[in-house]
């Protein structure tokens, strides 16, 4: 850090029973009290710089007592004593040093003091000038130190341009340094074995300078990366990033319980921050992650912020909800006594994802198709690339939305253990999801899984509601195997996923000609061909168990499965049809394994 020395006097400054004065064989004429400091100083040095103190001692008669010697007061002085010794120490050519620590203090003082050229020349205004132009501006650190040193003197330094001036020079040397850069990255490209030694100078990482504008208040940060925006030539990209490593300082693992342990001013102190913060993201959907968008709409919800911020976050969100994971969605509920998280805000960016792109243009329309082949005109190519262009947009969102069907699917399982999770909300979050979006139904029928082991209080008829959303054909055999055994599913599931588990073992099995007739009825109403199998109906799609699975019981007879539950169907003359297909289901499948053990 720069430091500029100003007088070549020893310092002969000296405090005796609380008043500090200057040893001199002349004795001091002035005494001036500064807030609770008082100074027994000489008239003649100080009224020779100081305009301010001149008109004082002219205005103000009043001696001391005992002294008979006219006392000054300044109240409010900023910079308090130690600033006001400084500015003495300069009348009377005392040695002083200036650097980015003091020279706001300083020059505040000085300007208090009225030490301009109209009362001397070469006076502590216009060096402290000099200095912080020439030098501080110049410096990266320097001007940082200064910038913060400004937040003691807000209104002082605002009016004396210390402020904008460490900002506009801040906002300059960061889009230089991109723009050098980029020079660099550009000579690299053309010159690559030169390049390693031009641009090593460059070699560190882009937002180098994020870490060091971190160290700011919010007020100066914010009007700091407004400077950066308006110079456009820093990408979005990196002025997210610079938001984000902000956000983690100041911004804590804000959850319920820290905020609970704060008090009311530090929680709006945060929620002051949360909002600067977010009125400074880029606009660019790149530029921001998903994640970190999710990370604000957390912080928003447990620090109630704004309505309007909390929607603009979700809407920003919807739009690269494919980017999320199920633990960025898990935002908890502000709200007493109701579900642990905020189904509803989710629910609401899966609606705004999912109105995305909706009804693409599968074929071009016939007026684009009567242009001539032969002659084609150069409007007609035009149409031509905006329908490839439609086309291959439609396809990157057909494959967006397969990612966020995953997503949500993991989701519901985080959110299915809520006790306090209405029913209507997890069938409303799952069919949301079209359902071309699910190849498959396992992580489905998990988070089914799972709230029926936390809601074990519903009745039959919830249960039925709850499973309809499931497709059992879509269900690995690992997870048909799971749900054969499942007590909590009720019995019309169960026989469906025996069926689709038996035509499985039926097609898979290369000595048999046909299928069951009740079997091949089945597959028909749901669109299936037997002899066509799907990657689903297939045991080539081996299924690889994880850790986070669940723990498969031990298998009980079919007979005690058809035992239970004899009322499932309020038909009476439905009751003994599970059974008798259970059975045909389960002689089959023995008769097959006896086939296959003696072709081995």
């Amino acid at each position: 850090m720069k430091f500029m020395k100003l007088g070549s006097r020893p310092d002969t400054f000296f405090t005796s029973e609380a008043i500090t004065s200057v040893a001199s064989e002349v004795s001091c004429d002035l005494i001036i009290q500064v807030n609770d400091s008082k100074y027994l100083l000489h008239k003649f040095p100080l009224l020779s710089k100081c305009l301010r103190l001149q008109g004082l001692c002219h205005e103000s008669p009043d001696h001391s007592s005992d002294h008979d010697k006219p006392m000054v007061q300044l109240p409010d002085f900023p910079g308090g004593a130690e600033a006001f010794e400084l500015c003495a120490k300069f009348c009377y050519s005392i040695t002083i040093t200036l650097s980015a620590q003091n020279i706001v203090a300083a020059r505040c003082a000085a300007e208090y003091l009225h030490m301009s050229e109209d009362v001397e020349k070469g006076n502590l205004i216009y060096k402290l000038e000099v200095f912080f132009n020439s030098c501080i501006l110049r410096g990266w650190r320097d001007c940082i130190v200064t910038l913060q040193t400004t937040r003691k003197h807000p209104l002082w330094s605002y009016d004396l341009g210390i402020t904008s001036g460490c900002i506009d020079s801040i906002a300059s040397k960061v889009s230089l340094s991109h723009s050098q850069s980029r020079r660099a990255q550009d000579y690299a490209s053309c010159s690559r074995t030169e390049s390693l030694r031009h641009s090593s100078k460059f070699s560190s990482k882009s937002n180098w300078w994020a870490d060091d504008l971190a160290e700011l208040g919010i007020d100066l940060y914010w009007r700091a990366m407004i400077a950066v925006k308006s110079d456009r030539r820093v990408p979005s990209k990196l002025i997210a990033d610079a938001l984000k490593i902000y956000a983690s300082r100041w911004l804590p693992n804000i959850s319920p319980a820290h905020k609970s342990g704060e008090g009311q001013n530090k929680e709006v102190k945060h929620r002051v921050l949360l909002e600067s913060i977010i009125s400074l993201l880029p606009l660019e959907k790149e530029a921001v992650s998903c994640g970190f968008l999710l990370k604000l709409l957390k912080a928003s919800s447990i620090l109630n912020a704004s309505p309007s911020t909390k929607t603009e976050l979700a809407r920003r969100v919807a739009l690269q909800l494919q980017e999320a994971s199920a633990n960025d969605l898990l935002i908890p509920n502000p709200l007493a006594n109701s579900t642990i998280y905020d189904v509803d805000t989710v629910m609401s960016i899966l609606e705004q994802f999912m109105v995305q792109g909706q009804s693409p243009p599968i074929s071009p329309p016939r007026s684009k198709l009567r242009v001539e082949r032969r002659r084609r005109s150069r409007s007609a190519e035009n149409i031509d690339a905006e329908f490839h262009e439609s086309r291959r947009s439609s396809s990157v969102s057909h494959s967006f939305k397969l990612k966020v069907a995953r997503i949500m699917d993991k989701y519901l399982q985080e959110i299915a253990g809520d006790v306090n999770l209405p029913l209507s909300k997890f069938i409303a979050v799952a069919e949301a999801v079209p359902e071309f979006a699910r190849s498959d139904h396992d992580d489905l029928y998990r988070a089914i899984d799972i709230y029926l082991k936390a809601h074990q209080d519903l009745n039959k008829t919830e249960r039925k509601r709850l499973c309809r959303i499931l497709d059992c054909k879509k269900l690995s055999m690992e997870s048909c195997i799971h749900a054969a055994q499942n007590e909590m599913l009720p019995l019309r599931v169960v026989v469906q996923v025996l069926f689709f588990e038996q035509a499985r073992a039926a097609m898979s099995c290369g000595k048999i000609t046909d299928v069951p007739a009740n079997i091949k009825a089945l597959l028909a109403t749901h669109g299936l061909d037997p002899w066509r199998p799907s990657g689903l109906l297939s045991t080539t799609a081996s299924v690889h168990a994880t850790k986070d699975q669940w723990n498969v019981p031990k298998m009980p007879t079919l007979r005690m499965k058809l035992s239970e539950d004899n009322d499932a169907e309020e038909d009476p003359t439905m009751r003994n049809r599970p059974k008798r297909m259970l059975s045909r289901l389960w002689s089959i499948n023995r008769t097959e394994l006896s086939t296959r053990r003696a072709d081995k």
